[in-house]
């Protein structure tokens, strides 16, 4: 894969600057007419924005990030490019419907959904949207700083594995586990033609990758994967997939103790400024709740908050074709639906375009060892497809 995409950098066109002061200043037996002319300034794209770790207001805000655009190179996959920008399979895949995610080929325009509306609820400890496939991590805030957040995608359940919803807690931490398979997985896999030994040591095919963050409900954890790739899937046996790089960000920040609390929400609504914004996800297949119903529910009350009644908020009228535009094409892309006669082709057109490389401070290095090849990847979304059948 080629991973060098960083665009170069121009000065100033010195050269050309000096002559035009000569000619200024009189000298005139220069012989101009074997000028070199300057070559034409490079416009540089900016380099992207850090896409796990925020600042923000929590008593006015609920919406985090920055909706980034970034050119395919030639030998790119959505699912190299959902890496690099800490994204999910599902995330970027629905962020650009239509594109090959194989082969996108070099020049296409890809949206980076990089911007998210937090989820509904508490903000403390660890909170996972599994329609979002999403953990966001809220640091203990100190007297008079601004909160954080951190937050990084997951792979979950499959349908027949679901991750449970809920309050739990993060009981104890491992580094370099030991995996030991329930005997229902045994059993599946042997059934499967794939038989699995008692116990997996530690190691590079190791399904828990480096670290666990073993959680209050038996049999479940938060871990890393020998599959970076299956990181915003339906994959794992109810447990949270994370890519080895976060899992080792999160297993050293987040002490034991810390609450987990588990969430379904595939229609995310929050406030930024003065704008409304609604971040939809495709709902998950074994979700069967009127979401039409919830998000009207959701549209009212939100309005209602002390955060909903500040500034301009009351003003803010709701753009319906907007809003039905956002539903009926889920694209976990949050969109303003408070600016009025704005569309979503529109708003994408306004996104910020930077260069396809590792943003600053990113927690991958951008090292391919291990990463699966694209048909691998297709062969776990397929399993997912047939096992939703």
């Amino acid at each position: 894969m080629n991973k060098k995409n960083l665009y170069s950098l121009r000065d100033g066109l010195v050269g050309g600057f000096c002559a035009g002061l000569l000619l200024l200043s009189g000298c005139q037996s220069l012989p101009t007419q074997h000028m070199t002319p300057p070559a034409p300034r490079v416009q540089s794209l900016p380099i992207p924005v850090a896409s796990h770790e925020f600042s923000f207001d929590s008593a006015r805000d609920d919406v985090v990030g920055t909706l980034q655009v970034v050119t395919a190179g030639k030998d790119d996959t959505l699912s190299d490019i959902a890496r690099r920008f800490n994204l999910g399979y599902e995330e970027i895949v629905s962020a650009n419907p239509g594109i090959d995610p194989w082969l996108p080929k070099a020049g296409t325009k890809i949206i980076i959904p990089t911007q998210f509306v937090l989820p509904e609820g508490p903000r403390q400890g660890i909170v996972i949207n599994l329609a979002a496939m999403r953990l966001f991590y809220f640091p203990k805030t100190k007297a008079g700083k601004p909160q954080r957040v951190i937050t990084h995608p997951v792979g979950i359940g499959r349908v027949e594995w679901k991750t449970p919803e809920g309050m739990t807690r993060v009981a104890s931490k491992v580094e370099n586990p030991s995996w030991i398979p329930t005997p229902s997985i045994r059993r599946e896999h042997a059934k499967n033609g794939d038989p699995l030994p008692a116990v997996v040591p530690p190691g590079p095919d190791n399904p828990m990758g480096t670290h666990v963050l073993k959680l209050d409900w038996p049999s479940y954890a938060i871990h890393g994967t020998d599959k970076p790739p299956s990181i915003g899937l339906r994959g794992s046996h109810g447990c949270l997939r994370m890519y080895p790089e976060d899992i080792v960000c999160i297993y050293h920040d987040v002490p034991v103790g810390t609450p987990v609390r588990v969430v379904n929400q595939p229609r995310l609504l929050g406030w930024r400024g003065n704008q409304l914004y609604l971040q939809a996800y495709q709902v998950l297949e074994d979700d069967k709740r009127n979401h039409a119903s919830l998000l009207k529910k959701s549209l009212s009350s939100v309005r209602a908050t002390p955060k909903g009644k500040r500034d301009g908020r009351r003003q803010a009228k709701i753009n319906h074709a907007l809003l039905a535009e956002t539903t009926r094409n889920p694209r976990a892309i949050a969109m303003p639906i408070t600016q009025p006669d704005l569309t979503v082709q529109a708003y994408l057109g306004r996104a910020a375009r930077v260069q396809n490389t590792l943003p600053f401070n990113a927690t991958w290095n951008g090292d391919m060892a291990g990463q699966l090849t694209a048909a691998e990847v297709l062969e776990m979304a397929n399993e997912e497809s047939n096992q939703v059948r």
